[in-house]
């Protein structure tokens, strides 16, 4: 199935049955996650909502270890099944299901109870602390099963199976929206109903997709597990760079919560999370759309039809182009329509408004770092996209925190755009010195 679909299919078709099945399920969860946005900011207040401001990069971190493991077998699986390695390929996927589930124990476990201390230690105190403590604590206890969600998806579509993956994510989006609606409105149980619903929905999903799995009908088939060191050292190798992108830029939120609680208290940390609700909406769309491809790329790539999948690169940064920009125009645009669902207390629209704006500028020149960090990971170039987004996330970010504080509150918007102008450039540059390097043998197999 996979061959077929990944090696004969033109790469213009195929870039469109892998990239808007993709976009379109990164476009569902977005619209879940503004939802449970609205919802919490407009049915449960400000305090409320900056709980759910504080809490959220915890969150991110802990899937964040569900992805590295995710990402990081999906490359090496799409690759042997270039190159006709099914067993190797089924191993890496049963193990790595394994290895999630356990990760998502330990996680789960850390979160529950170090929950207090990271909170108090990023200044939250009251009824602040009390809500994000409650919200961190149902992920917590939900993770060892919610997390696999990440992973099962990137095997759905490895096994060629985008539009049942495109499904799913949008029955998660509208089961999670009306269970959030459903806790936190119909049944008021305030914050704790937000993550309630959230997680539920997740573990449906999670329990659907792996009784598509256990038939053994699929490309991916469930095997007798055998762990090596050579096999988890790749895994966590190759998703090292997504992971570091999400650690460190959850990392970035909560010393950028901290800096917002001192300079604008509660308010600037409830417009800071209209900025990122926002930014997830483009960026997931953007995501979804460069990644779907990834398994694409990495199957030519093992079977060394290079000609191939430089086409689909090409097809890649044009669609990741009108993405961005298009984002970035409406969000400077319309920003006060934009912003108004999400509060409660208008009185902070002004300062909501002006900080959509000066964001907006961040998605000129985000996409392209985007498409090359993900290009990169599908080549099983690990390195080189660490780098990339190391900076995207964390380096730029905090260096420009001190450097733009004379701005104040100001600064701290700008900090966005002017971060993925940096990016940019740096990714660039490392593309231009690894192109070459990329497709080193003479043996290429292209089919058109």
């Amino acid at each position: 199935m996979s061959q077929n679909l990944f090696l004969k299919t033109r790469p213009s078709t195929l870039f469109m049955k892998a990239a808007i099945p993709g976009g379109i399920s990164m476009l569902a969860s977005s619209l879940y996650g503004v939802f449970e946005s609205i919802f919490v900011g407009k049915f449960l207040g400000t305090t409320a909502y900056a709980a759910f401001g504080i809490a959220f990069p915890f969150i991110i971190m802990n899937f964040a270890l569900a992805e590295l493991i995710g990402v990081g077998s999906s490359v090496p699986i799409s690759i042997f099944l270039g190159q006709k390695k099914d067993d190797k390929a089924n191993n890496y996927f049963t193990c790595s299901i394994l290895l999630t589930i356990f990760t998502g124990i330990i996680s789960g476990l850390i979160i529950f109870f170090g929950a207090p201390v990271a909170l108090r230690l990023i200044g939250a105190d009251g009824e602040l602390l009390e809500l994000a403590v409650r919200y961190l604590r149902i992920y917590a206890v939900c993770s060892p099963i919610a997390t696999l969600i990440f992973a099962l998806d990137n095997y759905l579509r490895i096994s060629g199976k985008m539009k049942t993956s495109m499904i799913l994510n949008i029955f998660f989006s509208f089961f999670a929206i009306l269970l959030v609606f459903l806790f936190v409105r119909v049944i008021p149980l305030g914050i704790t109903g937000a993550a309630l619903g959230s997680c539920i929905a997740m573990i449906v999903c999670v329990l659907f997709i792996l009784a598509l799995f256990a038939p053994g009908k699929l490309q991916l088939k469930f095997v007798r597990p055998r762990f090596s060191k050579g096999m988890i050292s790749k895994i966590y190798k190759n998703g090292f760079a997504p992971f570091l992108t999400n650690i460190s830029g959850r990392l970035f939120s909560i010393a950028m919560n901290v800096m917002l609680l001192k300079m604008g208290g509660e308010q600037g940390v409830a417009v800071y999370t209209v900025i990122m609700t926002l930014a997830g909406i483009i960026e997931q769309l953007l995501y979804g759309v460069v990644d779907s491809l990834q398994p694409v790329i990495g199957y030519n790539y093992g079977a060394k039809c290079f000609d191939r999948v430089k086409q689909i690169e090409k097809y890649i940064f044009t669609t990741g182009a009108t993405i961005s920009i298009v984002g970035g125009i409406i969000m400077f645009l319309f920003p006060s329509t934009i912003a108004t669902p999400f509060l409660e207390d208008l009185t902070i629209l002004d300062m909501a408004v002006f900080a959509i704006k000066i964001s907006s500028f961040a998605y000129v020149t985000k996409w392209l770092a985007t498409s090359i960090q993900c290009f990169f990971m599908a080549l099983e170039k690990p390195s080189q996209a660490m780098i990339i987004s190391v900076s995207s996330s964390c380096v730029f970010p905090l260096l420009l925190i001190p450097a733009l504080l004379p701005f104040k509150l100001t600064g701290l918007w700008l900090n966005y755009p002017l971060s993925a102008l940096l990016t940019t450039v740096l990714a660039v540059v490392i593309l231009f010195a690894y192109k070459n390097k990329l497709f080193v043998t003479t043996t290429d197999k292209t089919q058109k």
